[in-house]
């Protein structure tokens, strides 16, 4: 390619040439892009070096390999058998006795089998009794069900929503699951079901919203899912607390669901750059924070060049102090913070000394300058986790949440009304959040379906997974039971 001329050559020629550089390093950064899209896209960089620390220690290894074969034996059920030395090998090789006793036995062996899920069908015949007097007549009362007029139970409701809603799996291939199983059942009733569920948890949305807006630091995040009963496009929005997730379904992407959620509360909100969250920092009430993945993933996508390869570095860089971070087990402590500003400080200040040279050198239409011109303008936001601990690098929390979202909008495309998206918003909400703080969402929802209309309206948070606590399992019986 011919080099443009000098900055000090005077002639027509020197405007046109840079207008043709400018339009070359955009297609070129166009063609990298749909390379890209047929190739891997995972967004991992070669290996950098890492913060100094000290070995692990055997008895540390020792203590990490113990602690998950315990989680193992905690999860899976087992059964355990001994096996007996079979009679036929019961001959001494040396004097030919048969004459053994038992001293031990050997180092046990593990198989891990799959018994595949099953229902069971349960038929109640409620006694009648008569007064031999013959005026009065008694029928038992009939057993306790979670709704009116239906014949499944909350743990069958249970695992259809948690099918929809976590594995997501559309109502179609649920209904050829069961059948295969011998349990033929339409996707009409399991929606049918499904909503009744919903309307039953209803109770649950206030207070799971209002114990999100009691958190110092909420992510945000919004896309857009589709309704049938719509010409426009409607909107979940997912708030990620620190131990649960509220997904909202609104018809708006406009600024006025965040303050709707987050009202007056105070601390932080972590999202992107958005201006659909600036009426509720306008209140003054939340402090706004950057989305350093949001960053990284512009400069990736400049292309392999270098100037983006060292963004991508120094970024890299500042998930290495965090990663240190966890692995000493100091997240959100003054420790921390001091160790944020010993290494990632001086990263993050070589990259605004980067993205300030790329924005004089690249065009505002190549994706090198878009990358460096997002940084730049947001860069008191990205920088907010210098100042405070409990601040992260990024908003992963909220994408993450979003991802279920995108992955349930590609397999069962769109929802009816505005009804159906709130209801699969409030069964998102509190699926998620049972995942993150370790409750099987099967057995939350069988026993809150269950004990809902038995629940004070003052104690409707401790129905929430965070504070929801299992039913006391049964004694078995003993022979002094008899």
């Amino acid at each position: 390619m011919v080099p443009p001329p000098d900055d000090d050559h005077d002639c027509g020629f020197r405007d046109y040439a840079k207008h043709l550089e400018t339009k070359l390093e955009v297609l070129e950064a166009q063609l990298e892009v749909l390379k890209r899209a047929f190739a891997k896209r995972s967004e991992k960089m070669g290996k950098m070096p890492r913060i100094p620390r000290p070995p692990r220690t055997p008895e540390e290894a020792a203590d990490r390999r113990t602690e998950q074969a315990l989680l193992r034996a905690e999860k899976v059920v087992t059964d355990e058998k001994t096996e007996p030395v079979p009679a036929a090998l019961k001959k001494c090789h040396l004097c030919g006795g048969t004459d053994f006793r038992s001293v031990g036995t050997g180092k046990p062996s593990e198989i891990y089998s799959y018994i595949p899920g099953h229902f069971r069908r349960v038929v109640r015949t409620r006694e009648v009794v008569a007064c031999r007097c013959g005026g009065c007549i008694i029928t038992a009362p009939p057993p306790e069900r979670w709704a009116e007029k239906t014949r499944y139970d909350s743990s069958f409701v249970a695992h259809i929503v948690v099918s929809k809603c976590l594995i997501v799996t559309p109502l179609y291939r649920l209904e050829q699951s069961f059948a295969r199983i011998g349990m033929p059942i339409a996707r009409s009733t399991m929606n049918d079901l499904f909503r009744r569920a919903a309307q039953k948890l209803e109770p649950l949305r206030g207070p799971l919203f209002e114990a999100i807006k009691k958190d110092f630091l909420v992510h945000a995040d919004e896309t857009s899912f589709k309704m049938t009963k719509q010409t426009s496009k409607a909107f979940i929005w997912a708030f990620v607390g620190r131990s649960l997730t509220g997904y909202r379904f609104d018809l708006t992407r406009g600024g006025d669901v965040p303050v709707d959620v987050l009202g007056e509360s105070t601390g932080a909100i972590l999202c992107d750059d958005y201006r659909g969250y600036d009426p509720l920092v306008k209140k003054g009430k939340r402090l706004r924070c950057g989305c350093n993945a949001h960053a990284r993933r512009k400069f990736f996508e400049a292309g392999d060049v270098p100037e983006a390869k060292e963004a991508l570095e120094l970024i890299g860089g500042m998930y290495r102090v965090e990663h240190e971070a966890e692995r000493r087990e100091i997240v959100g402590t003054p420790e921390h913070l001091a160790l944020r500003r010993e290494y990632a400080r001086p990263l993050f200040l070589r990259l605004l000394l980067l993205v300030r040279q790329l924005r004089r050198a690249h065009g505002p239409k190549t994706l090198l300058g878009r990358a460096a011109r997002y940084t730049w303008q947001n860069q008191c936001e990205l920088g907010r986790f210098l100042h405070d601990a409990r601040i992260p690098l990024d908003n992963n929390r909220a994408e993450n949440a979003m991802r279920l979202v995108a992955l349930g909008r590609k397999n069962f495309l769109f929802v009816h009304s505005e009804d159906a998206g709130k209801e699969l918003a409030l069964l998102y909400s509190l699926v998620v959040s049972c995942t993150r703080v370790g409750v099987n969402p099967v057995e939350y929802l069988a026993d809150v379906l269950d004990r809902i209309d038995k629940t004070a309206d003052d104690h409707y948070v401790d129905l929430l997974p965070d504070r929801w606590k299992p039913p006391p399992t049964p004694e078995p019986p003993t022979i002094f039971d008899a």
